[in-house]
């Protein structure tokens, strides 16, 4: 069966009774149909005073093409847990339409760990990621409306920072020419999940926040280089206004009926890549156990989870669980390289205990990331059915070794919370030890050094050399004040170091650094490493290809 046949198979329940489940009453939701709704905004206030539950971060090893499962991972660990007779969620991104109809597909989990209704959530849903787009491009709209009208700010026309977005990947709108009102000038799109206000909206803790970010916004510098910000276009109110239900988290719920917030979409390698925190709030003061999935590997979304939305939000991560395959690990210790639609080589699927101890070396690095962060580690081994159990239990042992404190296999994917049961019962004694969270550096120390030890510390890099650009844009960014904000790193999510190709775990290596970006309304420097677009491509078959509306019934077919 297919993903989506799986999830058609499932009998749901209710949203409202989801919601009874932890507690909240149908008067606070805002339903879309039977199986979604928006909580409304009261409800935070009203159960202020409930004690927080467990924080559980889900990351995983450098990604590969045959995928790690870190999105069935959460929820099958959330599933799990609950089959222990624990209260628990899981808080989750939504899907972006880029990858949905490009190279990677939906993003709601699969086989028997999925959140529902996967159609929805994976598509329209309940339109925040449109809303995103309309109040980004609003804030386009009235700079070049102010510039047409006389330019009153004496914006140069050549500072302008402020792209257009859109929620589709299309490499053609990388690079455009602007304006003949108002003399052409480059300039380009960003796709929505990449957008700053998409970045606003995952960070914001409640309207007045979203409303004060909105009109941080550096939009660009002035003829004399002054800052000119979103709210001196008389602009960020109306922004606002279009994120206004945007920002009250979504409840969905899993296979199982397992409550899921799933709420923004920040991708995890160009922007901070973690969900809401009004969502994570709001589940922690619901739940004993609250999963949350921060994007890509530990040295991207789990190391801004915790050096950006902790700084933000103030709650701090109970454990983390770090998801590895064997197929992954033998990938990066040179088992074979995997080309789309071509068979699996043996080296990769078969035994190969050579590959998998050189590969090992990727996990390694990913257990020592967390821990650095004073954070305990379960590793969770996402077993296929084909799998050695020599190889999965050698795995789980090593882990033990390289200083996690427990490691479990899975078999959620076909197996739903049955075959997380033991990762769960891992998790919950892990994160019943204490922690002693700490960040990785000082928001007061220079720019180049934050940047420079998440490069060495994270990414194992012997440092970080700076381009031209990235000089002046450092200046800049300490001369107009932003020099204490944290770090956003924009690298691929292929490898530790910024090289896609290069795998396991690399040493001897320089970041280059192209750019640095000032995200003023998020809150945070964006380093942008060579090869980083904010607009992807699609790819030569893109899954949107088999997409399509059964003309006969009416309902969506090929998404997965």
């Amino acid at each position: 069966m297919t993903d989506l046949e799986i999830a058609r198979s499932v009998p749901h329940k209710h949203i409202f009774e989801i919601a009874q489940s932890l507690g909240i009453h149908s008067d606070d939701l805002i339903p879309f149909g039977r199986y979604k709704a928006k909580i409304g905004p009261t409800l935070g206030e009203r159960i202020q005073n409930r004690p927080l539950g467990r924080y559980i971060l889900v990351t995983a090893i450098n990604p590969t093409p045959l995928g790690e499962g870190k999105t069935t991972t959460s929820i099958g660990l959330s599933m799990g847990l609950c089959r222990l007779g624990h209260r628990a969620a899981v808080t989750l991104r939504q899907p972006s339409l880029g990858p949905v109809f490009g190279i990677k597909g939906g993003g709601t989990g699969g086989g028997r760990a999925q959140v529902h209704p996967m159609e929805d959530i994976n598509l329209h849903f309940t339109g925040d990621a449109h809303a995103v787009s309309a109040s980004h491009n609003l804030l386009s709209a009235f700079v070049e409306n102010h510039l047409f009208h006389g330019n009153t700010l004496k914006v140069d026309p050549k500072g302008i920072r402020w792209p257009r977005t859109l929620g589709v990947s299309d490499r053609a709108l990388r690079d455009i020419l602007l304006g003949e009102e108002t003399g052409r000038r480059p300039g380009k799109f960003v796709i929505t999940e990449a957008s700053e206000v998409m970045a606003v909206l995952a960070l914001a803790t409640d309207h007045a926040d979203l409303r004060q970010r909105l009109g941080r916004i550096l939009v660009g510098l002035t003829e004399g280089g002054q800052m000119v910000r979103a709210e001196e276009f008389s602009c960020a109110g109306s922004m606002a206004v279009l994120l206004k239900d945007a920002l009250l988290p979504n409840l969905v719920q899993t296979l199982e009926g397992t409550p899921a917030f799933v709420h923004a979409g920040p991708f995890g390698n160009i922007a901070h890549g973690n969900c809401s925190i009004v969502s994570d709030r709001l589940a922690l003061r619901c739940a004993d156990y609250v999963v949350t999935e921060a994007g890509f590997g530990s040295d991207l979304g789990a190391e801004k989870f915790f050096n950006i939305k902790c700084r933000t939000s103030g709650l701090r991560p109970d454990a983390g669980v770090v998801v590895a395959t064997l197929r992954a690990l033998k990938l990066h210790g040179g088992g074979g390289i995997v080309k789309s639609g071509a068979p699996l080589p043996p080296g990769v699927t078969g035994p190969n205990p050579a590959a998998l101890a050189r590969g090992f070396a990727n996990l390694e690095q990913h257990i020592a990331n967390v821990r650095a962060h004073g954070v305990p580690v379960v590793v969770a081994v996402n077993a296929f059915k084909d799998d050695s159990a020599e190889e999965l239990n050698w795995v789980c042992e090593r882990a033990l070794a390289a200083g996690a404190s427990a490691a479990a296999v899975s078999t959620h994917w076909s197996d739903g919370g049955r075959g997380a049961e033991e990762l769960a019962r891992a998790v919950v004694k892990v994160a019943a030890q204490g922690t002693q969270f700490n960040h990785l550096y000082e928001v007061t120390s220079p720019i180049k050094k934050k940047i420079e030890t998440i490069a060495t510390t994270i990414y194992g890099a012997a440092g970080v050399s700076f381009s031209p650009q990235a000089e002046r844009d450092v200046e800049l960014a300490t001369r107009l004040g932003f020099d204490r904000l944290p770090i956003c790193m924009a690298k691929t999510p292929l490898s530790l170091s910024h090289d896609p190709t290069v795998k396991g775990r690399p040493s001897g290596f320089t970041v280059p650094i192209q750019e640095l970006r000032i995200l003023a309304g998020a809150g945070f420097l964006t380093a942008v490493c060579s090869g980083i677009q904010l607009m992807p491509g699609l790819p030569k078959k893109p899954a949107g290809e088999r997409i399509d509306v059964d003309p006969q019934s009416g309902q969506i077919v090929g998404l997965q």
